[in-house]
């Protein structure tokens, strides 16, 4: 294999040929079934070092101009792409040529990313300052509604962020132990109580 790209910010095990990260793109589009977008891609492969940014984005500029990459529609603001026919064929016959540490942490990566998104997407927390530190305020969208809505106050920005962190971590547990108390179920609340050892382990 011909070690044709930067070496800069590529650890042990990473890769060094154009080829290499090229099927590396189209396995990562084949593998993962949600919408991903080039700056995703690229941020689960330059996430753990397994190739240089710069060539990340080379190959996928190279992926689309050889249409093996096809533009599909926008999502959260930037466009989304697809493989086309000869993509997956890149990705199916050359992919098991790439060592699986490097398909296994670029998918995690990916799969993390379009969580999280995914998370902000539906969970909205704003942060207003007031005289006296700032009001929090929490939501969890449920279609044309707020499934969930709630403001706590914070001392100063340090703690709001801690709460904003929180929330968007655990909103469905968050969602349930509320729900719980509320409607005083026994049951919902014994479940939530666990929810919440299971987020503090």
């Amino acid at each position: 294999m011909a070690l044709d790209t930067f070496d800069e910010g590529i650890a042990l095990g990473g890769l060094r040929s154009k080829r290499e990260i090229k099927v590396l793109i189209c396995y990562l589009f084949f593998s993962v079934k949600d919408k991903m977008s080039e700056s995703i891609v690229t941020e689960a492969i330059v996430a753990h070092e397994l190739a240089n940014f710069f060539e990340v984005k080379a190959a996928f500029g190279e992926l689309k101009n050889s249409e093996n990459l096809a533009e599909d529609e926008i999502v959260d603001g930037e466009e989304t792409y697809r493989l086309t026919e000869n993509g997956k064929m890149v990705a199916e016959q050359l992919g098991s040529t790439l060592a699986y540490s490097v398909k296994e942490k670029a998918l995690k990566c990916a799969l993390s990313l379009l969580a999280e998104r995914k998370t902000l997407r539906e969970n909205l927390v704003e942060i207003r300052k007031s005289e006296n530190g700032c009001q929090v305020t929490c939501r969890i969208l449920g279609g044309d509604a707020d499934l969930l809505s709630f403001t706590l106050f914070a001392p100063d920005m340090e703690q709001a962020e801690l709460i904003k962190k929180s929330f968007l971590s655990y909103p469905s547990t968050v969602y349930k132990t509320m729900l719980a108390l509320m409607t005083k179920n026994r049951d919902n609340v014994y479940a939530a109580l666990e929810a919440l050892m299971e987020v503090s382990l």
